[in-house]
């Protein structure tokens, strides 16, 4: 006897109407609409006379949707119909996604064709619950000495990478990609220029990078939820990795110019600018979307899990340590490492700080002879700016203070120590003992 009940139950999840509305009116960058009655972040259509234009709900005033287009407005009319899509956006994730270059809401942009096997996997997720994560043990090698030996990573660390305009961030990502000793690399590029897309993935990232990353870019000429979508799929899909018990690296450039899109959104959405413009949602996303990445929990079976380590670079406007975007993400993260242009203005790159810099897990990572190695080593680079103008005068003579003399040798070592060329790899062991060379401590 045929049985009907699989047909039946796809008849009870199909939907008997279509949910819809008219467009009101244009505010801005936001399209205002009667309808249809859906939730933040759920996706509709909206029918134009140039063809379908898809949109985000992004809030609610006095009985009106407003709506962000995921392209342009032109040719957006009142009276257009508005139609749910029954969901919010979803991006595809699997093994095909590796090697490829998508926008934020995952349609190819490399001009291969459509991903190959994929599922799909709704961009807005929530983070692990907090006591369920693993703890994070391990070291994740970055192939980079002085980030490896200074300020150690672990597999599932949050770091930050804060610096101005043209300090090296991403020539910094894209060795991190080529040599950090991960599974996979997922890499965000929000709000950037079109050039500077197809450099980074060229040129920084080149092939070898390119060959065990996904990419997902929104340059700044699209819109800003779009922009937006960008950052939550790279998390998305980093979490599906992590689920596979994968350890990933996580890099996203910038998380400035993702509070500048949801600055635009909420403004657009009639929020108050409150901190030098920013409405309070730009920095309400910033937990939400950071705790997604990190360790995932203990699978039963394997007794292993996944990690997303993440880095997020922040542009410091004006070089600003006390940029509002700065310090909110300064009291998220697990650490950060801070650009200096003056280091980068005297050819050292990467031109990380070391006073400047921390990792906040370096203790709980590395023996005790290491992590003291490295406090010796910043101390002495601390010791020689404190006198940098005396030494450079020479108002200070030798012998007076041993501990500086010592700083005075150390310091130029310990530049030739940090500086590293593009395209070099060096492992943490023998990175640990160049650094002890350095500063002139026994094996």
């Amino acid at each position: 006897m045929l049985s009907f009940d699989r047909y039946h139950q796809l008849l009870e999840q199909t939907p008997v109407f279509r949910a819809s509305g008219v467009v009101l009116r244009v505010v801005g960058l936001a399209v205002v609409a009667s309808g249809p009655g859906l939730p933040l972040g759920d996706t509709c259509t909206i029918q134009t006379q140039a063809g379908e234009r898809m949109a985000v709900v992004t809030g609610f005033r006095e009985g009106e949707i407003i709506l962000q287009p995921l392209g342009r407005l032109d040719g957006v009319r009142p009276g257009d119909q508005v139609i749910a899509c029954g969901g919010p956006i979803a991006v595809p994730v699997g093994p095909g996604l590796i090697g490829r270059v998508v926008d934020g809401v995952g349609r190819p942009l490399d001009g291969r064709g459509p991903i190959v096997g994929a599922s799909r996997r709704a961009i807005q997720g929530e983070p692990p619950a907090a006591l369920s994560r693993a703890p994070i043990s391990q070291i994740l090698e970055t192939g980079l000495k002085s980030v490896d030996t200074l300020f150690t990573v672990g597999k599932g660390q949050r770091m930050g990478i804060f610096a101005g305009s043209g300090v090296g961030k991403s020539t910094l990502m894209g060795e991190m990609a080529k040599h950090a000793r991960a599974d996979v690399n997922v890499i965000a590029l929000v709000g950037e220029r079109g050039r500077e897309v197809g450099e980074f993935i060229t040129k920084a990232l080149g092939p070898e990078g390119a060959a065990r990353s996904v990419v997902i870019a929104a340059t700044s000429d699209r819109p800003a939820v779009e922009r937006l979508s960008a950052a939550y799929a790279a998390h998305a899909v980093a979490e599906h990795f992590r689920d596979a018990g994968l350890d990933v690296l996580l890099m996203m450039d910038s998380l400035t110019r993702l509070c500048h899109a949801q600055r635009e959104i909420g403004l657009a959405a009639g929020e108050p600018p409150v901190t030098r413009g920013y409405p309070p949602s730009a920095f309400a996303i910033l937990p939400r979307l950071l705790e997604r990445s990190g360790t995932g929990a203990v699978d039963p079976a394997t007794g292993r899990a996944g990690s997303i380590t993440a880095f997020y670079t922040v542009l410091t406007d004006t070089d600003e340590e006390n940029d509002p975007v700065a310090d909110a993400v300064r009291a998220i993260l697990d650490g950060h490492l801070y650009l200096s242009r003056k280091l980068a203005g005297q050819a050292i790159y990467p031109s990380i700080d070391p006073t400047m810099s921390i990792s906040r897990l370096l203790v709980d990572l590395v023996p005790n002879a290491e992590y003291r190695l490295a406090l010796r080593s910043r101390e002495l680079w601390s010791e020689f700016e404190r006198v940098r103008d005396l030494v450079e005068v020479g108002a200070y003579r030798k012998g007076t203070d041993a501990k500086l003399d010592r700083a005075i040798a150390a310091y130029p070592r310990i530049q030739d120590f940090i500086r590293q060329d593009i395209g070099a790899r060096f492992a943490r062991t023998a990175a640990v003992d160049l650094l002890r060379t350095a500063i002139g401590e026994p094996a």
